[in-house]
């Protein structure tokens, strides 16, 4: 069986069939979709499954998923964000900024894992857990994802560490958002994904394992880096 054979995931499966109700005009732009509950039901899998399907359709603008309001369908995007030209003059400094990211977090989460303590692993799983809570909420999202990687830098007890982390806090917002967006359309990354990506980083934190965790926070930056590069063109 080739690699385009295997079969697919729930989640995929799910995403497939809406998507073909999305081209076909069985689901039209304003259109509400069934609540989470009543789409499990429907396909028979689980919650999560339809959360990473609504996930992976939002990310490529056709959903728009209202916290406590229900999802409706959007009208299609004529070009997904990453190849309009507005957010391609943005390519060169968001690559500047992931490769200052790769130096300083990669070194953040070794440190963290060495000099870790029970309140730094309180928080950092406290941000895990609201993460998992809030995966619909896009905002709430990219402002937990800042957060948790800043309470990364501040279980270093490094001042100076933590200083740094807090100077780029606005650029991180800024390119967390454009990466992000990228990320999810190319890779069809939902956002529960990305959420065990920082999980297994906080679980090497907490293990004590410095290698581990600075391995995984640079596997995480470089996929970012990965898609960033493939999608622009830059090299």
């Amino acid at each position: 069986m080739s690699i385009n054979e295997r079969p697919l995931k729930s989640n995929e499966w799910v995403t497939q069939k809406l998507h073909l109700k999305l081209k076909s005009g069985e689901l039209s732009p304003g259109d509400k979709l069934p609540s989470v509950v009543d789409l499990a039901a429907e396909y028979s899998v689980g919650r999560s499954t339809i959360r990473e399907a609504l996930s992976a359709l939002k990310a490529q603008g056709l959903l728009d998923i209202r916290q406590g309001g229900g999802t409706y369908v959007k009208t299609p995007p004529e070009a997904p964000a990453f190849a309009q030209e507005a957010w391609l003059d943005r390519a060169d400094s968001l690559l500047q900024l992931l490769e200052v990211r790769k130096v300083l977090e990669t070194g953040c989460a070794g440190l963290a894992a060495k000099h870790r303590n029970g309140n730094d692993l309180a928080a950092l799983n406290n941000t895990l857990l609201e993460m998992e809570q809030q995966l619909d909420d896009e905002h709430f999202s990219e402002q937990a994802d800042v957060l948790l990687h800043e309470q990364i830098a501040r279980a270093t007890q490094n001042p100076m560490l933590i200083e740094l982390m807090k100077s780029l806090s606005e650029r991180l917002h800024a390119s967390m958002r454009d990466t992000r967006s990228l990320w999810f359309y190319a890779e069809r990354h939902s956002a529960s994904q990305l959420l065990e990506e920082h999980r297994s980083i906080v679980s090497a934190i907490a293990q004590r394992d410095e290698a581990l965790a600075s391995s995984l926070m640079g596997r995480h930056l470089a996929k970012v880096e990965h898609v960033l590069r493939d999608k622009t063109g830059i090299r």
